[in-house]
């Protein structure tokens, strides 16, 4: 399964909200709630290039936008194209929200430069707020992105 390999994969999942998964069921338990009917406070995707799923992106609680992609295409806009697209759908589909927000592990620079571009501002930083593993107290980064004017 596609999807297992990028949540199984220790690098791709090191500035995730949890470790990599170890077991190919919390995967499938993952897949099976992104499947779910209920898409009522979510407006994401699963990301596909070449044919082969690659990751996911989009607003997976409102209004909350977030993101992984398999390591090997970090780097080549992918990412941000899919979420130029998301956004606007975003905005539309929820005219009650003026802001979306993301947040991150400031380490992973490569995540806010994604951010960034899309026109995200950091608006907020904690230190050792976030428990990554049971074992390692993170940084997090706050971002927003107001909604453009028409």
């Amino acid at each position: 399964m596609p999807l297992h390999q990028i949540f199984s994969d220790p690098d791709t999942m090191r500035y995730w909200d949890r470790p990599a998964y170890t077991e190919i069921a919390k995967t499938q338990a993952f897949l099976d709630h992104f499947m779910s009917k209920d898409i009522s406070n979510r407006e994401e995707y699963i990301l596909e290039f070449q044919g082969v799923c690659v990751g996911k992106a989009g607003m997976w609680k409102r209004y909350e936008i977030g993101y992984i992609l398999r390591r090997d295409l970090w780097g080549q806009g992918l990412v941000c194209e899919a979420l130029e697209a998301i956004i606007p759908r975003v905005f539309a589909r929820f005219p009650e929200t003026d802001v979306l927000t993301a947040e991150l592990d400031p380490r992973n620079i490569g995540s806010s430069r994604v951010l960034e571009k899309l026109g995200f501002v950091q608006t907020g930083f904690e230190e050792k707020n976030f428990l990554y593993g049971e074992t390692e107290l993170c940084d997090t980064a706050y971002y927003t992105l107001t909604r453009p004017e028409v």
